[in-house]
């Protein structure tokens, strides 16, 4: 039997499993719709109506396309088109949602909800024009006592789903629980929907609270008494293992008097009881059963739990007693498909399970808790997770509203999501700014309730006398820096010369508890265009298809692919960098990348090494992110990138062993291998106990390197004999006198002196003083974030070139930056070719693509009777000092001294004045 609008009685289910007659009916399916932008639904009595437009439930407007269309175009590089991607459907108001329903004569006398998985943000229900309540949340299930009014037979239900903003709780609407820069503010429900009914007295709630020392677990049932008279009964607890095995039972009398009675149970797990961490993700079940005295009644319900302890002793985080290094990144509610999390398993393993295969532990929910989805696969896999609130103010604690909210939600997400043994830290929020009395209070009243988690006061704050010293609350701390210095090397970067020895254990030097990097790296990546096609959901590319045009107006899109891997290539070595400097840091209790995979938001924030949906975009695959990122990664310190051939090779290997056991006797091997393979260098250091920790020294690796006679690329490997564990690294040999110029070209520092030569049909370098180039100053690392949301800032997103271009065959370069290129690029500044005819760069630098500038440092051409090559870096002075400067100068110089230098572009001397100003 079938009814337009009506939930049909086939559709009834059984709780699985279950002793109980507690049966479930689900509501998925066609609904009705109506849009109240005006909000007059409730005093025009809506409840009442039938609306005649369609929606698929569970489901959002967007899915539907309802609400105003896009009209945004991708002609124009404006920050309206860039800022993030764009919704093709928008609504943000209120929508009522009605359907039939009919209840099963055998729900008589039972309580019945219903249950919403996911709504944003408010919802009210009527059923039959009465009203059954509101609720509202970000972050759990909106749940609703229907019994008073859902008898058997049929019934109208109708929701009304209030998504415009509630409570002041987020700036700029940036908390990603509340957002359209990352997920999208959506209408609807999303996850399961479901009428539930069970009996007067059933199990309300199971907690459980994992006990370490005694290998136990208390039990904190709450059961229901909605009769009015009392009952007696059994509770019977049953605690299944691996294999579906008994592993405990306890049944205990109870005394149900009207109302919610709380019993506490320790159940014992025994002496064998297996732990839960990230090695070994052992859960376990949780079964409750309530029988009533004399009667055939039954309520069971049930949990899953791991014996799992989290702790801060001697101010390092300990899973089990066992120190842990978190390797994390952030979540930011970035599924560019639906504009929402997902709500099943499915899609929370590709998460969860590419994380892993790069080598991660950690995930932070930035802003936002995730669904029970997410929090089941994470205990699957052994995942750490940090929970935040849906809170990102800079006024946080001045609104009461707001703080009852807050308090409300975060009481709601102890109780929904608290027996996960992946929920393992909880912070109030990012970046926290306003009343820190407020907050320390509200940590405390956390704390108090419920134990199983770290908490931290906030993710990092920039408000003045915070932020560099944890709060008096915290029981973890995640800084950009303390008061004694950095702790990440963003910036450092563009200002110190590459020293690879560096750590930051002095700057976390007597902290009381454990410390966590916050949100390193962030190195923009040039948007890879080939990801448009995968837009097919509810957003919309349209600032990947305005920086499309873009580059084709200025005749530079068969370069995107090319820009998108040299800059992706590029930022890979900078975050492979900042995480080896965290994990060199002796005390530090991990780190948190911002970000493993693209930020949609914010500018379009492409910083990751993987796009958007968490799919790779070919810059590093999960073995090589792996070498720097598992839980056993060999580590050396050395003093510089670029050498010369008078010099010793000298570095001090070490490693960091945050495994589930001491490693025994381990001999550490090395090799140095050319770019052919060939192994020009080994060596093995002392077999050695490798303990629990980092800093952990192994030895010295030296090597003279007078015998590379031409510049030379070298990789350093570094593995642990028997294991997978091994780590590499660049560094690059100059000849000290590599040799001198041919005699039929001419070196010139200042623009006249060039023009005279070249009129005289001479070869000239060109490479005058950087104040004489009209151009950009040049930065060493990529753009921050974004060139959008921070538009003042310099910078470009590395160079690009051919490493078989003859100019540069005694120079051996990658096709993107690298190491050996930071002395030449901070001595430089960046041509803006745009008024020149189009030339092809020897080395082109990459633009922000919020600019897309044509840019080089080094181009040649024709000019006049002469041939020219200009070099906006300084291969000039102090050469003595600076071997890659001196050896580029020479590559350059051979080349234009071989019949191979034959410039195909002419320039004028017109040309060459907008390029260069005496």
């Amino acid at each position: 039997m079938k009814f337009l609008g009506m939930l049909c009685i086939s559709c009834l289910c059984f709780s699985a499993g279950s002793a109980t007659a507690r049966q479930h009916i689900p509501l998925e399916g066609t609904w009705q719709v109506k849009l109240d932008s005006a909000n007059v639904g409730v005093q025009e009595k809506w409840y009442h109506q039938q609306f005649s437009q369609r929606i698929q439930l569970p489901g959002t407007l967007d899915d539907a396309g309802l609400g105003r269309s896009n009209n945004l175009s991708a002609d124009k590089l404006v920050k309206d088109v860039l800022i993030n991607l764009i919704r093709k459907h928008t609504y943000i108001g209120v929508a009522w949602y009605a359907r039939e329903i009919l209840i099963p004569k055998d729900w008589k006398d039972k309580d019945i909800s219903l249950y919403l998985e996911r709504v944003i943000w408010n919802t009210r229900v009527w059923i039959d024009g009465q009203e059954a309540g509101v609720q509202e949340s970000l972050s759990v299930p909106h749940r609703f006592d229907l019994s008073a009014l859902a008898k058997p037979g049929r019934h109208r239900l109708v929701i009304r789903i209030d998504n415009s903003k509630q409570y002041d709780m987020t700036h700029l609407n940036m908390a990603h629980a509340y957002t359209d820069g990352t997920q999208i503010i959506w209408n609807g429900v999303i996850g399961k929907m479901e009428l539930m009914a069970k009996d007067k007295i059933n199990i309300a709630t199971l907690q459980t609270y994992p006990r370490l020392k005694d290998k136990s677990v208390n039990v904190i049932a709450t059961l229901q008494n909605g009769l009015k008279q009392s009952k007696k009964g059994i509770l019977q607890l049953q605690v299944i293992g691996k294999d579906k095995r008994i592993v405990a039972n306890r049944s205990i009398p109870v005394n149900l008097a009207a109302g919610d009675t709380r019993q506490e149970i320790n159940i014992p797990l025994g002496k064998d009881a297996l732990l839960w961490d990230e090695f070994n993700s052992n859960l376990y079940v949780l079964k409750a059963q309530l029988t009533i005295s004399g009667t055939s009644f039954k309520d069971a319900s049930s949990t899953t739990f791991g014996l799992r302890e989290i702790t801060n002793q001697g101010s390092a985080l300990q899973v089990n007693g066992r120190r842990v290094f978190l390797r994390g990144t952030l979540e930011c509610n970035i599924f560019p498909l639906t504009g929402h999390p997902p709500m099943d398993k499915k899609g929370w393993v590709k998460v969860f399970g590419t994380a892993k295969a790069y080598g991660l532990n950690h995930l932070r929910f930035h802003s936002w808790c995730p669904p029970k989805a997410a929090f089941e696969v994470a205990d699957s896999l052994g995942f750490y997770l940090q929970v935040e609130l849906p809170l990102w103010s800079l006024k946080t604690g001045e609104d009461k509203n707001t703080n009852r909210f807050i308090e409300e939600e975060a009481q709601r997400i102890s109780s929904e999501y608290g027996n996960h043994p992946s929920f393992c830290l909880w912070s109030l929020g990012n970046e926290l700014q306003g009343d820190f009395s407020w907050l320390a209070q509200l940590l405390q009243k956390l704390k108090m309730k419920d134990k199983r988690h770290l908490y931290t006061t906030t993710t990092f704050t920039f408000q003045k006398d915070h932020g560099r010293w944890p709060e008096p609350g915290d029981d973890y701390f995640i800084t950009q820096y303390t008061k004694k210095g950095w702790v990440r090397g963003q910036g450092i970067f563009n200002t110190y010369a590459p020293n690879f020895s560096t750590d930051y254990t002095k700057a976390i030097d007597s902290l009381p508890v454990p410390s966590i990097t916050h949100e390193i790296g962030q190195y923009s990546v040039y948007p890879n265009l080939k990801e448009v096609p995968k837009y097919t959901g509810v957003l919309e590319p349209v600032n990947f298809k305005a920086i499309s045009k873009d580059l084709q107006r200025k005749n530079m899109l068969s370069l995107a692919g090319q820009f998108t891997l040299a800059s992706g290539k590029f930022s890979a070595s900078l975050y492979k960098e900042e995480i080896e400097r965290a994990l060199k840091t002796k005390g530090l209790s991990g780190f948190q990348l911002l970000d493993l995979h693209d930020f949609p938001g914010q500018g379009t924030a492409l910083v990751g090494i993987l796009d958007a949906f968490w799919d790779s975009k070919g810059l590093v695959s999960p073995a090589e992110h792996r070498m720097y990122t598992a839980a056993i990664v060999p580590l050396i310190r050395f003093s510089k990138a670029a050498y010369t051939n008078a010099e010793i090779f000298e570095a001090d290997a070490e490693v960091a062993n945050f495994s589930n056991k001491a490693l025994q006797q381990v001999t550490p091997l090395w090799t140095v291998k050319n770019d052919k393979e060939e192994t020009l260098f080994s060596g093995a250091l002392a077999a050695k106990d490798i303990p629990l920790g980092n800093g952990i020294g192994l030895g010295k690796i030296n090597f003279s390197l007078k015998d590379i006679k031409k510049a030379t690329h070298l990789i350093v490997e570094l593995q642990l004999k028997g294991t997978v564990s091994k780590n590499k690294w660049s560094i690059w040999v100059y000849p000290e006198q590599p040799g001198t110029a041919p005699k039929d070209m001419v070196f010139a520092t200042s623009l006249s002196q060039a023009l005279k030569h070249l009129n005289e049909g001479r070869k000239v370098l060109l490479n005058p003083d950087t104040t004489h180039i009209n151009g950009v100053q040049g930065r060493f690392a990529p753009v921050f974030w974004s060139p959008v949301h921070f538009p003042n800032q310099p910078g470009t997103m590395g160079l690009l070139c051919d490493p078989a271009h003859p100019a540069l065959a005694d120079f051996p370069t990658d096709f993107y930056s690298n190491w050996q290129w930071w002395d030449l690029i901070t001595a430089s500044k960046t041509m803006i070719l745009d008024s020149v005819p189009a030339v092809d760069p020897i080395v082109r630098i990459i633009d922000n693509f919020y600019k897309n500038r044509k840019m080089a440092n080094i181009v040649e051409a024709r000019v006049g009777k002469g041939q020219l090559i200009i070099c906006s870096m300084d291969i000039t002075t102090n050469l003595e000092k600076r071997p890659a400067a001196r050896q580029l100068r020479y590559s350059l110089e051979q080349y234009m001294g071989s019949n191979k230098f034959n410039p195909a572009v002419t320039l004028s001397t017109g040309d060459l004045e907008q390029l260069v100003k005496e």
